[in-house]
């Protein structure tokens, strides 16, 4: 297992575009690292180089230590999961799995390489399809072959760009819980490429998000949730995503399109002398009116409201609020979305309600949101105001604790040694402190040098 260290990594092609833009993240040993964000953010590309795919344009790459820049892939020990699986239809599942072994001729004796192989495949759970060719196999077994092939590898460190991709929604969610399982057993570093947020929330030990190149914020998946450090990261972490409403202060009330809100003094103290703020509220910060109880309803805002329409999901429901923002307003939310990837950000409001509530869609109904939780962005750098690093931080130290006993537990299970498995902690925790320290180099929403460690 190894450490890998990024550290102002920078990737120009021949037009002098920055793919990657001057990237700094410190990955623990045995740590599972999720690379997030849209289309073309750059986060194939930092895998790539990371295998040696790409060459690095500046700055510096270390596995274990050693700069490894000029080194090619296979001396990297690293093993990549591609998305498109990459076996050989000719061969049987067994012979793919011990392909990398074949490869490297006379290292191991053929005992040797049918414990490997026959090890990989029982923690796969493919033991049944060893003589099978990869055509008779399911999407879900490919994938799990592809990954055999990379544990026999007795890698450094596992990659996986997008690996879920071409499978169908429940079989993602199974694989997720496979790949999840076997990399506690294993206690390998992982950097893992995805678009789905799902599989970076339930994936990662940390989630890095990228946005045109640049690291916008490295965090636990719950730091990301509940403390995003700009508008980006709220909009791009969550389903449904965080609704955005522009609005001015007066004293302690926001006056927004939906009505007016009343925030607690200290928030409202964060946003003094802004004009203009975009109040970040998640759908579930809403509730009934009628369902709230009375110890809660002294932390929050009620108002009155007409939804479109109501979604049933059995276990709860949706509501949609559509609002009609002035002019200038329309016009942040335009700007908001350009920066979002998005085509437009349409000016609505998802709530989410107990699956008992009678609201329904064209009546005129009360809500209640709970202001204690809403944040509040600057409407020109995106800047969360509201953000509380501390907090943060220190949701990233408890996810990174249990992550290490989750690792320890589950190889105990596996009857294999803990020694040197229930790591990443120490990583994890002096990332996200130093990136909240602002140490030079640290990311910013704005730009400049990003650095996460």
């Amino acid at each position: 297992m190894a450490s890998i260290t990024l550290n102002h990594l920078v990737k120009k092609y021949g037009d002098g575009f920055p793919a990657v833009n001057d990237i700094s993240i410190d990955i623990a040993d045995g740590e599972f690292i999720i690379l997030v964000g849209p289309s073309g953010c750059g986060k194939s590309t930092l895998l790539r180089m990371i295998v040696g795919l790409e060459d690095i344009t500046d700055g510096d790459l270390l596995i274990d230590g050693q700069r490894v820049n000029d080194k090619a892939p296979r001396d990297r020990n690293l093993a990549m999961v591609f998305q498109n699986y990459a076996l050989y239809p000719h061969l049987t599942v067994y012979e793919n799995i011990a392909f990398p072994l074949r490869l490297a001729k006379g290292k191991h004796s053929e005992e040797q390489v049918n414990k490997l192989v026959t090890d990989a495949a029982a923690t796969l759970e493919l033991t049944d399809h060893l003589q099978r060719k990869p055509a008779n196999l399911s999407g879900g077994q490919r994938q799990r072959v592809a990954m055999g092939r990379a544990i026999v590898r007795q890698a450094d460190a596992f990659l996986f760009d997008e690996p879920l991709s071409n499978l169908d929604a429940k079989l993602r969610g199974q694989m997720r819980s496979e790949i999840s399982q076997m990399q506690r057993r294993l206690g390998v570093t992982s950097v893992y490429v995805t678009h789905d947020q799902t599989e970076a929330m339930t994936l990662g030990d940390r989630v890095a998000v990228l946005k045109k190149g640049e690291l916008q914020q490295i965090a636990s998946p719950r730091e990301l949730y509940e403390q995003p450090r700009n508008l980006f990261v709220a909009g791009f972490i969550g389903s449904p995503s965080m609704n955005f409403l522009p609005a001015t202060l007066e004293g302690t009330t926001l006056k927004t399109a939906i009505g007016d809100l009343e925030i607690p003094e200290e928030k409202a103290r964060t946003a003094a002398g802004k004009k203009v703020v975009l109040v970040g509220v998640r759908p579930e910060f809403f509730e009934d009116a009628k369902l709230v109880e009375d110890s809660k309803r002294p932390h929050g805002s009620t108002f009155a409201a007409t939804l479109t329409h109501t979604e049933w999901l059995g276990n709860e429901q949706y509501g949609y609020i559509t609002f009609d923002p002035a002019p200038e307003m329309r016009e942040l939310l335009n700007s908001l979305a350009r920066e979002m990837d998005a085509d437009e950000l349409r000016p609505q409001v998802v709530v989410t309600l107990d699956a008992s509530s009678r609201i329904r869609g064209g009546r005129e109904s009360e809500l209640w949101v709970d202001t204690r939780k809403l944040h509040l962005f600057d409407a020109e750098s995106g800047e969360n105001l509201t953000r509380d690093a501390e907090a943060g931080a220190a949701l990233t130290r408890e996810a990174a604790e249990e992550r290490a006993e989750e690792i320890a537990t589950a190889q105990r299970a596996d009857g294999r040694s803990e020694s040197g498995s229930a790591n990443g902690s120490d990583g994890a925790v002096r990332d996200s402190a130093t990136v909240d320290a602002g140490r030079t180099g640290g990311a910013t929403a704005a730009g400049g040098k990003h650095s996460a460690g």
